[in-house]
């Protein structure tokens, strides 16, 4: 009897140490949590409403997978060989600076050059897979702060690593399946009667989806500059966000124009008729 309630006690203690150390944790991201919803946020932006859901909920299931790597790779390799993780990250720093920075590229193209023809329309799956593999980075980013926050053995990781990616999963995506029907909860309200609040909210949405895409686009430099700055430990000189923002941009020039390169010099082979 002795025994079995010292074992309670113990599982008790260690609940404890872990839903501290969660807390910790979920505060020490809770910045980048803020980056990865505004990045995923607008990937929903121009689909058929009937599509938004099911996208998000594809995207969800994509982000789950993707802690379950993230935890159990950074668990790995923090055992076998710690400094991998570093050059795991740039990699992943430099990929949101260049996404970052293809979006704004292709935004100031098609101002410039007054293209007026329709905009190509992405497929659904290639929606689902881009987001998904950004969000592998992000993923990856939370999981390494919330591990560098963690006091305790493997179990006690796990269980906060694990706290921590089910947090963050549910948190973005939850917000995201909101953001994405304001609309129809505006369409709502007009078949109540409620026109004028009901037409605020439908009004408001194209301006709020444009927000956040170029929030989220913003997002990305920041986020991939932020990890440049802080694995390479750059001083700094001025504000922090506004450095962060600066070093991710020119971080993704540098990998879109050695993309540019490539390009010209890798020709596609001709389709076989």
């Amino acid at each position: 009897m002795f025994n079995l309630l010292a074992l309670l006690d113990d599982i008790a203690a260690t609940l404890d140490d872990v839903a501290v150390m969660s807390k910790t944790a979920i505060q020490k991201t809770s910045a980048l949590m803020s980056d990865d919803l505004a990045v995923n946020a607008g990937v929903v932006h121009g689909v058929n409403a009937s599509r938004e859901i099911p996208i998000v909920k594809a995207i969800f299931w994509g982000s789950l997978l993707n802690k379950v790597y993230c935890i159990v790779g950074v668990l790995v390799l923090s055992a076998v060989y710690p400094p991998l993780i570093k050059w795991i990250m740039v990699l992943g720093g430099l990929y949101l600076s260049y996404e970052g920075v293809h979006k704004i590229m292709e935004k100031a193209f098609h101002k410039k050059k007054g293209v007026t023809k329709a905009i190509k329309i992405v497929p659904e799956k290639e929606k689902i897979k881009g987001a998904v593999r950004t969000d592998l980075i992000l993923s990856l980013e939370i999981i390494v702060i919330a591990m560098s926050t963690i006091d305790g053995d493997l179990m006690t990781k796990i269980l906060v690593l694990t706290t921590v990616g089910l947090a963050a999963s549910f948190l973005i995506y939850g917000l995201v399946a909101i953001i994405v029907k304001v609309d129809d909860f505006g369409l709502h309200l007009i078949n109540k009667g409620y026109k004028k609040i009901g037409m605020g909210f439908v009004k408001s949405m194209p301006y709020t989806m444009k927000g956040l895409g170029i929030v989220g686009t913003l997002a990305m430099l920041l986020v991939g500059g932020g990890i440049l700055v802080h694995i390479f430990h750059i001083p700094i000189y001025t504000n922090e966000h506004l450095q962060n923002l600066i070093i991710g941009f020119i971080a993704g020039i540098i990998v879109l124009g050695i993309v540019s390169l490539k390009g010209l010099f890798i020709k596609p082979k001709p389709e076989l008729s």
